[in-house]
């Protein structure tokens, strides 16, 4: 027998039932379980970025089910319930999608064949609904619903590309990397007064102009990051594995022996991915 959305809809009412349900689920609101969706999230997208469809699987479960904890707590407050998510979700990308469901109909279709030109127009009306949305929500400003929970380099990045949506951006990726060349020197200049506050501030401004960097160049900063920190670590363990095989310890080589291991590790790395 395999189960189905009902089910797990229903065995999460019995979790949260007042006396023979279970005490930890009964204990939770929706500001206890936020930090358990997001690591749900991000564990969703190691499962993506690992290609192990198993995982991801299992991984999508666990945000599915955040998902209707959320409704539950919803339905026993009588503020919504799954359905409700369901219908304004749905609700919204039909309103969304003109270009695929005419008239508002979820069963409407368009038969035609698109241009670029059709891509341009889709994507303008695309930020004029979302525009639409934001001042019927009472938040009217280009940058007025942003999640301030986002990671911040995925939040920078939202915020320019909200800005861009009404021309206000670098036209040239030269014009970017002069930016971001302005933002190092501002940065050393700084760092040379040894002015603390102000280092951060152009730290900051360093790492603002890197994502704007990304987004012109069409990276996720986030990925490319995580990417970087997985090579670091690869690298890394190369290190301490060598060391071990040799029964030393950090603190009984050079920084210089140290350096020439992180180059063997490094060409260690190329020859196997030359290998793949």
């Amino acid at each position: 027998m395999a189960y189905c959305l009902d089910d797990l809809k229903y065995l999460m009412s019995r979790l949260r039932e007042p006396i023979t349900g279970c005490p930890w689920d009964i204990a939770q609101t929706y500001k206890s379980i936020a930090p358990s969706t997001i690591e749900e999230a991000y564990e969703v997208v190691d499962a993506i970025e690992t290609e192990d469809k198993l995982q991801l699987k299992e991984e999508l479960g666990d945000l599915l089910f955040q998902v209707v904890f959320y409704s539950q707590l919803g339905t026993e407050d009588e503020s919504f319930d799954f359905d409700d998510i369901v219908d304004s979700l749905t609700t919204k990308l039909i309103r969304r999608h003109p270009h695929v469901f005419p008239d508002n109909d979820l069963h409407g279709r368009i038969n035609f064949t698109r241009t670029a030109q059709d891509q341009q127009k889709i994507k303008a009306h695309w930020e004029e609904i979302k525009q639409q949305e934001r001042q019927r929500k009472g938040k009217g400003g280009i940058l007025d619903d942003v999640p301030l929970g986002l990671p911040a380099l995925s939040r920078s990045v939202k915020l320019q590309k909200r800005a861009s949506s009404v021309g206000f951006d670098w036209q040239e990726i030269s014009s970017v990397l002069l930016k971001v060349k302005e933002e190092i020197t501002e940065l050393e200049d700084a760092i040379a007064a040894d002015d603390i506050e102000h280092i951060n501030e152009e730290f900051g401004d360093v790492l603002f102009s890197m994502t704007n960097l990304s987004r012109h160049l069409n990276i996720n900063p986030e990925v490319s990051l995580r990417d970087a920190s997985r090579k670091f670590e690869s690298r890394f363990r190369f290190i301490e594995t060598s060391l071990a095989s040799d029964n030393l310890a950090f603190e009984q080589v050079s920084s210089a022996e140290l350096e020439q291991l992180w180059l063997k590790a490094k060409s260690a790395e190329k020859a196997e991915n030359q290998q793949i």
